[in-house]
């Protein structure tokens, strides 16, 4: 939901020239500013090297579900995807900022009982020692989904079915612990573009950039 949300800001911001979208599957968008470069192994960028130089910043916002996985296939993706783009990232584009969307709850001492929060950690932990010219930590909890955007996951779309009526309200009453996809798309491009005073945003953070 966060992809969908940050493309949908940046193709409707002006200052935005162009976006590269890198997926194994289209977004089935079309819009001038928008390439999309279709790409299997997440492990290996090698192959499309030479189309990733020249870029202000990179959105990282793929992810799975911790439901159901085991620590090495969870970590396989969460860390060793994430991972292997930062590093072929930060090799290219010394001054990108880099932009990772995490989870609230996030473990960064490593050490926690909680399997996903520790793989996140390390994640987190890793991207910040790259040479980029910066690095932020998105940390949402809830998200909001607006303007047509759903969640690929069955449950979690589910669960938006069944708190539909309460969701307009949730943002406003907890700010704390929601957010939506157009203040986290937006917030990613303005941190993006003018910095942000710490680098790890919890959602209170990102309500209010």
């Amino acid at each position: 939901m966060v992809g969908q949300g940050v493309l949908r800001e940046c193709l409707l911001d002006p200052g935005v020239e162009s976006v590269v979208s890198i997926a194994r599957v289209s977004t089935g968008q079309q819009h001038p500013k928008l390439r999309e470069l279709m790409h299997n192994n997440f492990l290996d960028f090698s192959a499309i090297e030479d189309e990733l130089s020249g870029f202000d910043a990179c959105f990282f916002c793929l992810g799975v579900s911790s439901a159901g996985m085991n620590e090495d296939d969870y970590q396989r993706i969460t860390y060793g995807f994430t991972i292997a783009a930062a590093r072929t990232l930060s090799r290219l584009n010394p001054n990108m900022i880099f932009i990772y969307v995490s989870g609230m709850g996030t473990d960064s001492s490593e050490r926690g009982r909680s399997m996903w929060a520790r793989v996140k950690g390390k994640t987190e932990n890793e991207l910040l020692r790259l040479p980029f010219h910066a690095a932020y930590m998105f940390r949402p909890g809830v998200i909001v989904p607006l303007h047509g955007v759903k969640s690929k996951t069955k449950l979690v779309r589910a669960f938006y079915l069944l708190f539909a009526p309460l969701l307009p309200l949730s943002n406003t009453l907890f700010p704390k612990y929601v957010t939506n996809t157009e203040q986290i798309g937006r917030a990613m491009v303005k941190v993006a573009r003018r910095g942000w005073p710490k680098s790890v945003l919890e959602t209170s953070d990102i309500n209010q950039v």
